[in-house]
This record gives C-alpha cells, sequence and structure tokens, in this order.
C-alpha cells in the first residue's frame, strides 16, 4: 500500500525542490494527493508544478496556491530564477487549481481514508494557518519536514545555524513543532550532505540526456537555467548536482533505513535556529547517516525513473 502525501512546498527558489518533486513522483511507496505552494509568489511555483506534472503524467494531481509573501533571500532569489522553465499557461489548463491552498489542504486531510503525510520542503506558513483554522488535523495526519539545523551547520564540522525554512516564518515553525501529531525532520545535519557527484551523477546525465521528454531531462533543463540566475557557476551541471536537501525528506515519508533517528525537544529560537531545550516539543529527527550509499543509489535510481 503507497502512503497518501500532501506536499508543501516552495519549488522555484532553490532548485532542490524540483529534483525533490521528481524523486516523490518516481515513488511507488508514496502517493501524491496534492501540491500546495507556499512562500513569494505562489502562482509563479504553481506554475512549475504544473508543467512538472504534466511532463510526469501527473494532471490529475491538484495544486493549491498557498500563502505568499516577502521572502528573507538574497535579490538574485528572490525573482523567478527558474522563470524562463516554468508556464503559466501550465497552470491555467492544469485541471484542478485551488485558490486557497491552505482550505485545500484542509480538505485533504479530513478525505482522507488513512492518516496522510503532510509533506514540508518550504517555510511552514501555510501549515501553521492550517492547524490554526482546523486544529483537528493534527490527530489526522502525521507531519514530516526538511526543517532546522540541531547539532551540524551547513558545512562539515561547523556549528548549527538559522536554517531557511525556519528562518523564514520561525512562527509557523513554532506552531508545527508544538502540533500533537507525529512530527519527524531531516535537518541540516542529515540532508546538508546529498550532493550527487561522480559516477551517481553521470548516470543521472546520461538517462536525462537520451530521453529528452522525461521528468529527468526537465530537471536538468531546470537546474541549467537556475545556476546562472542565481549567479552561481553555470558549468556547475556538468559533473554535480547543489545539495538536495528536500529528497531526504521524500524519503522519510516511506522509509528510515540507514538513518540514526533520535527523539529530541527542540525550541524554535526568534533568530530561527532550532535548539534542543527541555522545555521543547518533541521531534523525530533524522540525526545521521548509517548508509548514505543506499539511499544515494535509491535517489539516482528513482530519479531515472526507476520505482
Amino acid at each position: 500500500m503507497s502512503v497518501p502525501v500532501l506536499l508543501d512546498t516552495d519549488i522555484g527558489t532553490d532548485i532542490d525542490d524540483v529534483w525533490a518533486l521528481a524523486m516523490l513522483l518516481a515513488c511507488p511507496e508514496l502517493d501524491l494527493r496534492l501540491i500546495t505552494t507556499v512562500s513569494g509568489e505562489t502562482d509563479y511555483r504553481g506554475g512549475l508544478c504544473a508543467r512538472l506534472l504534466t511532463i510526469a503524467g501527473r494532471t490529475d494531481v491538484p495544486i493549491g496556491l498557498g500563502i505568499g509573501g516577502p521572502l528573507r533571500l538574497p535579490p538574485a532569489m528572490q525573482g523567478r530564477p527558474q522563470g524562463d522553465w516554468a508556464d503559466a499557461r501550465a497552470l491555467e489548463t492544469h485541471p484542478t487549481v485551488h485558490a486557497d491552498g491552505v482550505q485545500a489542504l484542509i480538505e485533504a486531510i479530513d478525505a482522507a481514508p488513512e492518516p496522510p503525510v503532510v509533506l514540508a520542503i518550504g517555510p511552514l506558513t501555510n501549515i501553521a494557518e492550517a492547524l490554526r483554522r482546523a486544529p483537528r488535523i493534527a490527530d489526522r495526519a502525521r507531519f514530516v519536514g526538511m526543517h532546522g539545523a540541531v547539532r551540524v551547520g551547513y558545512l562539515p564540522g561547523s556549528p548549527p545555524r538559522p536554517e531557511y525554512n525556519v528562518l523564514a516564518d520561525a512562527e509557523a515553525a513554532r506552531t508545527v513543532f508544538a502540533a500533537h501529531w507525529d512530527k519527524t525532520i531531516t535537518p541540516v545535519d542529515t540532508c546538508g550532505s546529498v550532493v550527487l557527484r561522480g559516477e551517481a551523477y553521470a548516470r543521472f546525465a546520461a538517462h536525462a540526456g537520451a530521453r529528452p521528454e522525461s521528468v529527468a531531462a526537465a530537471v536538468l533543463e531546470t537546474y541549467r537555467l537556475w545556476l546562472p540566475a542565481v549567479g552561481r557557476n553555470p558549468e556547475r551541471w556538468r559533473d554535480r548536482s547543489t545539495v538536495l536537501f528536500d529528497t531526504v525528506a521524500i524519503y522519510l515519508a516511506f522509509s528510515e533505513a540507514g538513518l540514526e533517528m533520535e527523539t529530541l525537544n527542540l525550541a524554535v529560537r526568534d533568530d530561527g535556529l532550532t535548539a534542543i531545550d527541555p522545555a521543547g516539543d518533541p521531534v523525530r529527527i533524522a540525526a545521521a547517516w548509517t548508509d548514505y550509499a543506499a539511499f544515494e543509489a535509491l535517489l539516482v535510481d528513482r530519479l531515472c525513473g526507476g520505482g
């Protein structure tokens, strides 16, 4: 049986959301029921989702436009760095688009025959608002997210620092962590090491190049457009990915194999830091890898279309 999933994403800023959605669409363990977009221009994000869903043959998945607002990002990342690929017409012609994505999320949870996974890979503004409107959803779903930095920062061996998805709306993160539902996150401690290089990346790139109509080709094309748009080395796509933070959250929606899991009381500070605090809320975290190689092999397999 596949797990029903409701994806909340800020796709269209960092490129890792595109890779994560491609992985999700190729996972037979997961049954994608809804995508909601959050932060910034949510219609732009919806257009990216609509085009990827069309390429994947999944126009049956509804899209909900969530809460937008200003971005706490450098100027190059605040516009539409994947705008040359996003297609407004794809959103306009998508069969089901909800103007109120938060309400669509609540209704999808209520309608699910079994508890779905609310899978968040962006700031938690939509999820917190859904909990405010309908606190009952915490009893009807479980939460999985890519959030925080608990013991490790963005660089190996560096101290933890505020992670963007929490920093962007720290109050929303507090609300989500405080809710009485099953909560699991991949902090930077584990997802910050996910970069495809060498043979793993070469396999993905060869697959994408040989299948120009595939989701993998769409991922590679979007990646190539994104790099110069945000001031990165435009040739980087030739030999490796960026850090694919969000793919670990996709994985956690159906498996914890290869990960050391730990339940910690976490408090979200005003500066966005997710700190271990006895007075905080219990959250299950992916603390460390025990078999990263197996995860990477699965990730590449799914990106190459293997179920």
